[in-house]
């Protein structure tokens, strides 16, 4: 039997075959469960089978980046695979790039004011990016992701016509990345930082002097797909927000962007986020990784602490039977707790990073306990979704040049993609069990600080156990504790009566 493959465009391939069970056969291999499909209401409701399908069976169209997963298909089943043209989108090497750098030494790069040199993985990055023209990179927090961009970008603008459309998730990152930019290339006579323009909500979504659109996707996500043909590359950073539909729509609409790339820390380790991610950007290609950055003295060590609160026997048997919402709600509102956490803040010495989930329940009574409490002697942040994304910036600036400040910052705001290179303290004070959000919030304090101290992390874990059962938030911690294992990281267990 064989199979018929060509590009439709640099978004999707089309398939094929005169055996129309072989193509239901491929549709099978490309449909998996969604983690969690049994708590979602369209499923609860009998209105969807809980299932992803990468390949449309009515336009017979699948991502592109899904090409080598088609080749292992037809291998395993001695299927034969006819491609039917000569289109990069098959992530084959790229003959016109021979990876030769010598062009960097055209590019003046520096930070904070001193020249800089790419790192050996950053020019392996870059390299393996312009010989695929697409790929999904993997290089956790501080490994300097945003310096392979402007590399990237550099490379694109001078061999190509076309513009570049640079998608972050939120309006902090949109400012901090045309910052870094700016950072990057102030010596550099080649390169003005004005040719970028910066789309957040309310702002133009054209410049006609601007060849690089740095955007948060919920800005643009809405505009019709002859707007995206402009761009010749798409780069998308954090890119594991890009499960999303309306995220998904502006790959696809970037038909005509032949270099594709999506840069992230880390996976959520389910296998339909990874192919999806794979199929919009390309094949993972694993840069680094957090121990090796630790191990050549890139990043600050890190000491993790779980402080393990143990409560008592009464309490909990009174909570043990809640379901796992009213659990947190007890959680983030008992007043021990959260004194706890207070007192645990106002200790540290150095600049400390407080994550918080819920902003009413918990941020804010958190943060004016430790407000109350320090007595106007420690500068106390705050920040929430609410918080504009000019002040955010001016936070982390602040805290930067500050040497014992504290943020109380939510998840959704800190824990991805801002970078705070002079923290010492991270203290995680909501229940989680998210791979993605742990690592990209120990991310925040791996960044080397002025004195060179090891990060200390505090994770708070909730142990109302009762009998042999176990509650859920100290179930998440033992997911947590997986993790750290996993990725290497040193931590040690306090058992603490609260």
């Amino acid at each position: 039997m064989e199979l018929q493959v060509r590009a439709k465009n640099y978004a999707f391939l089309h398939v094929n075959s005169d055996d129309k069970g072989l193509l239901h056969e491929l549709n099978e291999f490309f449909t998996f469960f969604i983690p969690g499909y049994r708590f979602m209401p369209a499923y609860k409701n009998k209105m969807w089978d809980g299932k992803i399908r990468l390949l449309d069976m009515r336009s017979q169209t699948i991502y592109a980046g899904l090409f080598r997963y088609i080749q292992e298909f037809c291998d395993e089943r001695g299927y034969s695979l006819v491609v039917q043209d000569d289109n990069p989108v098959y992530s084959r090497p790229d003959i016109i790039y021979d990876e030769n750098i010598d062009w960097l030494n055209d590019i003046t790069l520096s930070s904070n004011g001193k020249p800089i040199t790419p790192r050996d993985y950053q020019i392996d990055a870059v390299s393996y990016g312009l010989k695929y023209k697409k790929g999904l990179l993997i290089s956790p927090t501080a490994s300097g992701k945003s310096l392979v961009i402007y590399l990237l970008i550099r490379y694109f603008l001078t061999h190509y016509k076309s513009k570049v459309l640079l998608i972050v998730p939120t309006t902090s990152l949109v400012k901090q990345m045309y910052g870094d930019f700016a950072d990057y290339s102030q010596f550099d006579d080649n390169f003005d930082v004005k040719t970028c323009h910066q789309i957040m909500q309310g702002c133009e979504k054209n410049n006609k002097n601007a060849r690089i659109y740095i955007s948060t996707w919920q800005s643009i996500y809405q505009m019709p797909a002859k707007y995206f043909q402009q761009f010749g590359m798409v780069i998308g950073d954090e890119a594991h927000n890009f499960k999303a539909k309306s995220l998904t729509t502006i790959m696809t609409k970037s038909s005509e962007a032949h270099y594709r790339f999506g840069l992230t820390g880390t996976l959520d380790g389910t296998q339909t986020h990874k192919l999806v991610l794979e199929g919009l950007f390309g094949p993972v290609k694993n840069i680094t990784t957090t121990k090796e950055l630790m191990d050549q003295d890139h990043l600050a060590g890190l000491d993790i602490s779980v402080l393990l609160l143990k409560y008592d026997p009464i309490i909990s048997q009174q909570n043990i039977k809640n379901k796992y919402q009213e659990e947190v709600n007890f959680i983030i509102n008992y007043a021990p707790r959260n004194n706890f956490i207070r007192n645990l803040a106002l200790d540290q010495e150095g600049n400390t990073l407080i994550l918080y989930q819920f902003v009413e329940k918990h941020g804010k009574p958190l943060y004016d306990l430790i407000k109350e409490k320090a007595h106007h002697r420690r500068k106390i942040f705050f920040v929430s979704g609410n918080t504009d994304a000019e002040q955010r910036e001016n936070i982390r600036k602040i805290t930067e040049n500050e040497s014992n400040a504290i943020i109380v910052a939510s998840l959704g705001t800190f824990s991805t993609g801002i970078n705070i290179r002079n923290l010492h303290n991270v203290i995680f004070a909501s229940p989680s069990k998210s791979q993605i959000k742990i690592l990209q919030s120990i991310g925040r304090g791996l960044r080397k600080s002025d004195d060179g101290r090891v990060t200390k992390l505090f994770d708070i874990a909730d142990d109302m156990h009762h009998r042999r059962k176990k509650n859920y938030t100290l179930n998440h911690a033992s997911e947590r504790i997986k993790i750290y294992a996993k990725q290497k990281f040193k931590f040690k267990i306090y058992e603490i009566d609260i």
